[in-house]
C-alpha cells in the first residue's frame, strides 16, 4: 500500500479483533491510521455502520481526512442477535459498507470489505470447503445480510476487494474472541460444550491482516477467500489449542449444533478454499493452527497466567 506522505488508512470497526490487527500492521510499515469506533474514542473517528444512510453523510464525515483507503472490517457478527433484528443487520452489514464504497469510488479509493463463509449453506450434499464462485446460498439472517453487502458493495464500487474468512482466532486486546473463552474456561477448569458438527476452515488473525495488506498493494479486486489452511470441526480446533497450551481437554464436552440449541442455523459443512489467493498470489501465505498458535505463544501463556493466578 502506497500513499502520500500524510494519507491515512481509514479502518472501519477497529475495535474488534481483525479491525485491530488491521491497525497494528499498517502502524507496523509506518502507515497512517484512522480507525473507527460506534462510541467516542479520543483520536478516534466516531462512525457507526447503522446510521449511515447516503454518501452525503459520508462526505461531510470523511472529506476532511486524506485518505488512500477504506478497509471496512466492521460488522454486527452477532450471528443470533441478526436473526431476531433483521433491519440492524442489513444497516450494518450491506447499506453502510456500500455507502462507504460508493463514497470510496467516487474518491478513487481503495476499498475493502470483509465477508464469511456464512453465505454458504454448508450442507452435507453441498459441502465446503467453497470456492469463489461457489453460489452462494445462506441460512440465516447474519449469511444473507452479509451477501447483500457483497453484492451492494461491488454495485457500488466495481473495483473493491471482498474478503471472505471463518473462524477468527488469535491474539485480542479485548481478549473476547472464542479462543480466549476457551482458555479462560479450561484454565479455570470450567466445563466447555463445543459444537463438533461444525466444520470449517479456522482463521489467525495476523495472518488475516497481513494478507489482506497484500492484496490491496497487489490492487486485487473483487472476491477472494482468505482463511486457514486445515479444515477440522470446532471439537477438534479446541482440543488441539488445549493440547498446544497444555489445558485441559476433558473439560470439553462435544455436543451437536442442534443440541446446544442456538438461535439461527448455520452451515455445518463449510470452510473456505484459499485455491485463488495460492494461485495469484503465492507469496501470500496462510500459517497452520500450530504454527499460529507458536507465533503468538508469549500472549497467550500471559493469559493464562493471569486466569490461573486468580483461582
Amino acid at each position: 500500500m502506497t500513499s502520500g506522505a500524510d494519507a491515512a488508512t481509514l479502518v472501519v470497526g477497529a475495535t474488534g479483533q481483525v479491525g485491530l490487527q488491521m491497525v497494528k500492521a499498517l502502524e507496523a510499515r509506518g502507515h497512517g491510521v484512522l480507525p473507527t469506533a460506534r462510541a467516542a474514542k479520543a483520536g478516534w473517528l466516531q462512525l457507526d455502520l447503522s446510521q449511515l444512510d447516503s454518501e452525503a453523510q459520508a462526505t461531510a464525515m470523511l472529506d476532511e481526512h486524506v485518505l488512500d483507503a477504506v478497509l471496512c472490517v466492521g460488522g454486527m457478527t452477532h450471528v443470533d442477535g441478526c436473526e431476531s433484528e433483521p433491519d440492524l443487520a442489513y444497516r450494518v452489514n450491506a447499506r453502510g459498507p456500500a455507502v462507504l464504497a460508493a463514497y470510496a469510488q467516487r474518491r478513487g479509493l481503495s476499498f475493502v470489505f470483509f465477508s464469511t463463509d456464512y453465505v454458504f449453506d454448508g450442507l452435507k450434499d453441498n459441502p465446503g470447503p467453497y470456492t469463489e464462485d461457489a453460489l452462494p446460498n445462506p441460512l440465516s439472517v447474519y449469511g444473507r445480510s452479509k451477501w447483500m453487502g457483497e453484492r451492494e458493495v461491488l454495485d457500488a464500487h466495481p473495483e473493491a476487494l471482498v474478503v471472505r474468512t471463518t473462524i477468527v482466532y488469535g491474539p485480542d486486546d479485548r481478549q473476547k474472541n472464542y479462543l480466549y473463552s476457551l482458555m479462560r474456561n479450561l484454565a479455570t477448569g470450567t466445563p466447555m460444550r463445543v459444537p463438533q458438527d461444525q466444520i470449517s476452515t479456522p482463521t489467525y488473525n495476523r495472518d488475516l491482516a497481513q494478507t489482506t495488506l497484500g492484496l490491496v498493494d497487489a490492487g486485487a479486486s473483487g472476491v477472494f477467500h482468505v482463511a486457514g489452511p486445515e479444515l477440522m470441526d470446532r471439537l477438534e480446533f479446541a482440543q488441539r489449542i488445549a493440547t498446544a497450551l497444555g489445558l485441559d481437554g476433558a473439560l470439553l464436552q462435544g455436543m451437536s449444533t442442534a443440541e446446544l440449541g442456538q438461535t439461527a442455523p448455520r452451515p455445518l459443512w463449510s470452510g473456505l478454499s484459499t485455491e485463488k489467493l495460492t494461485n495469484m498470489y503465492p507469496q501470500q501465505r496462510m500459517r497452520s493452527l500450530a504454527e499460529s498458535l507458536k507465533d503468538c505463544d508469549t500472549e497467550l501463556r500471559e493469559f493464562l497466567a493471569q486466569q490461573q493466578s486468580s483461582i
